[in-house]
Parts: C-alpha cells; structure tokens; sequence
C-alpha cells in the first residue's frame, strides 16, 4: 500500500513520532481492558510509591495513577479531537466561503474574527467558561469556536490563491455553485497545509484543555484529565514526591509525537528533498 511504501521511506523521527502517538491512541482505546481499577476507585493510602500493585503510585486521595493516566489519556485525547474538528469545520467552511465570495461578506467575516482574535484566547476562554459554565460540552464549543477563527485565517489565504486558478475559473463558467468549488476545486488543492495545520491545531487545544483544567475550569473532577491531575498532585512536589510529573510528562510525550508527524509532513508537502 501507498502509506506503507511512504512510511518505509520516512525518516527516523517521523516514526517515532508515529510510534508515540500510537502508543497514547492505543492506551485511550483499550483503557477499560488495561486498567486494573475503575476511574473513580480508591485504592490504597495517599500518595503510595510505585509498587507490583500500583504500577505509579496513587494520587493524592488513594486512586491508582496508571489507572488515572490511562482514563486521562481516553477523555483529554477525545476531547482534543473533537474539538480540533468542529473548529475545522467551522474554520474552513466560513475561510472558504469567504475567500470565494469576496466582497462585503469577506470584509464582515474577516473583521468579525480579526476582534475574537485581539482578546488573548486563554483570557476570553476563562472569561466565556466562568458565564457559561465548565461542562464538557460548553468547553469544547467555546474553545472549538475561539481555534476557529485562526483556521479561517489560513483556510481563507489557501482559498484565495487557489480561487483565480484557471480551472476555478473553468468551473464558474461552467455554472457551478459556491459549495461545488469549495468541495471539489479548492478542498482537494488546499488539503496539504491544512493538514498541516490540522495537526499542530491538535497539540494547541490539547494543551489548550490541559491549561484549563490546570487552572479548574477544564474537564472537572472527578473526570481524569491530564491537566487537572497536574493539579491535584501538585502538593507532592512539596514532600519530594514526584507523582505529578506522571501526568506532565505525558503531555509532552504526545505534544512530541504529534509534531514530529507534522513536520515529516510539511516536509513530503513542499516536495523538498532530503
């Protein structure tokens, strides 16, 4: 197959980086199989060093962190993606749109989403979050619609390059509609960078949520987050304890991976050889 051909000839780091991130996808898959406690489960006393029974510990009320780990990567990396997708979608329909149409509806977009852009995004996430609220559903639709406006940026520069091709052209005066050209004259042509951007997005948000929970208003307990587990360990530090470098650590291990593919990406994509 194509992928396998390609990925024999990648180089090292974009196999790591493959690796990683399919080492965590696998982890958030069979976490119910791999887990030896439930999410919720006290298990032991209060910060517990590593041991046959607990192969990281426990946290600060008794759970079992590799249960933790394995239930914070499940929720955190779910989370992630379907947020990076609605704001694609979001994103990439209102860029394209924009970029195809022109004129007034161009002008008002652009302007509406050059506002959400000037507010610091972490400050206006707070701020929407402690009105609204810090369920699951009213995190991803805030944080999915501020990540949006920076795809509608890229998606809409993409778009206006490709919308005065000749075949562009070609196509509207063959009578085609606004959605016909966006889905099959400028998607096709624009998937490399947004792919691109696709995963880089990915490592925003998810370190984005991280962020938010660090900071309680994130994914809420007793819901295992990566983010908040940070948190709610961080006493430890204290005591030379070092439980919450678990969760940190894989924060990091993932932001890795997924920027290692991106980059072996950008690189297939600009045709550039070795």
């Amino acid at each position: 197959m194509a992928f396998f051909k390609l990925l024999r000839q990648s180089p090292l780091s974009a196999r790591i980086g493959l690796a990683m991130i399919l080492i965590n996808v696998f982890a958030a898959i069979f976490t119910p199989y791999i887990a030896p406690f439930t999410e919720t489960e006290v298990v032991g006393d209060v910060w517990l060093p590593m041991s046959k029974d607990h192969l990281l510990g426990t946290d600060h009320i008794g759970r079992d962190m590799f249960t933790r780990m394995l239930y914070g990567a499940r929720n955190t990396i779910a989370i992630a993606f379907v947020t990076t997708m609605i704001s694609f979608v979001v994103g990439i329909v209102c860029g394209f749109f924009a970029a195809t149409i022109g004129g007034w509806t161009d002008q008002i977009l652009s302007r509406i989403v050059d506002i959400m852009m000037a507010i610091p995004i972490l400050i206006f996430a707070l701020m929407v979050l402690s009105v609204v609220g810090t369920s699951i559903t009213a995190m991803i639709l805030v944080i999915a619609l501020l990540d949006s406006t920076r795809v509608y940026r890229l998606s809409r520069a993409v778009a206006m390059d490709i919308e005065v091709m000749e075949y562009v052209e070609a196509a509207r005066l063959r009578g085609e509609k606004i959605w016909w050209l966006m889905r099959h004259e400028i998607l096709p042509n624009a998937m490399p960078p947004l792919v691109a951007e696709f995963g880089l997005r990915f490592c925003f948000v998810f370190l984005f949520i991280a962020a938010l929970s660090f900071l309680g208003l994130g994914i809420q307990p007793p819901t295992a987050d990566w983010g908040g587990m940070v948190r709610e360990n961080s006493g430890a530090i204290t005591f030379g304890i070092f439980i919450p470098l678990w969760p940190a650590g894989a924060i990091a291990f993932l932001t890795v991976g997924v920027n290692l593919i991106v980059d072996w990406f950008l690189h297939i994509a600009s045709g550039l050889k070795d």
